[in-house]
């Protein structure tokens, strides 16, 4: 049984998203180039800004995908490639910094940042948040002030601390797996190579550390 099949952390009837990731051994692994290939492979080079987009948002490259049904505030910056889904709002002062998915009905809120990462629909990230090389899930919520960091302070790829063992992600920066409906609290953290499953809860203020394959709830006196 391979625990860290991506069908165990998210539901991928969206064929935006079954198509990327249906033949994933892990969910992490479509961050070693899968993501920026699949980008370019669904929008065109000339940009398609179908959305609601402030003309005082700051719109910047290529291949960038803005569905009807979207809405720019003013003070966003969106560099390509992105794919943006319609119902999502990217809003004031939020920053995409290119190799981004992200799908329906999402939140990207005032001065959060992504880079190199994947929302499913419903994915929120409200306030103050960083996204780094990571995926959340359908209806993932990120309590203001939350970090998924993405680079170690040592030298080496990521690993994930799991069942005693630390599995190499083959990846030098890589954040977080979140599973569908996971939340987390304000201001915590999320230290590299934390992979979360479905609906678990990380407390304000905590910092979570680990491969988790069942719901899980991590704060004071609760990790694993």
């Amino acid at each position: 049984m391979n625990e860290f099949n991506p069908k165990n952390f998210f539901d991928l009837s969206d064929p935006l998203f079954h198509s990327l990731f249906s033949d994933l051994e892990n969910p992490w692994s479509v961050l070693k180039g899968n993501l920026k290939k699949y980008l370019k492979e669904i929008i065109s080079e000339e940009n398609v800004l179908d959305g609601d987009i402030s003309p005082n948002a700051f719109i910047e490259g290529s291949h960038i995908h803005i569905a009807k049904g979207a809405k720019v505030e003013a003070g966003a910056f969106i560099k390509g490639p992105v794919y943006i889904g319609p119902g999502t709002e990217v809003r004031h002062g939020a920053y995409i910094r290119g190799n981004v998915l992200v799908g329906e009905n999402c939140v990207v809120g005032h001065s959060t940042e992504i880079k190199h990462s994947i929302l499913f629909n419903g994915a929120k990230a409200g306030h103050f948040n960083y996204i780094g090389d990571s995926v959340l899930g359908n209806d993932v919520n990120l309590g203001a002030g939350t970090k998924l960091a993405n680079l170690k302070i040592t030298p080496g790829n990521v690993s994930l601390k799991y069942d005693g063992k630390n599995i190499d992600s083959g990846l030098r920066k890589f954040g977080s797996i979140l599973g569908d409906k996971c939340e987390t609290g304000c201001n915590s953290v999320l230290n590299p190579g934390t992979t979360l499953s479905p609906k678990s809860l990380v407390f304000p203020n905590f910092t979570a550390n680990g491969a988790y394959t069942n719901r899980t709830v991590l704060g004071p006196k609760r990790n694993g």
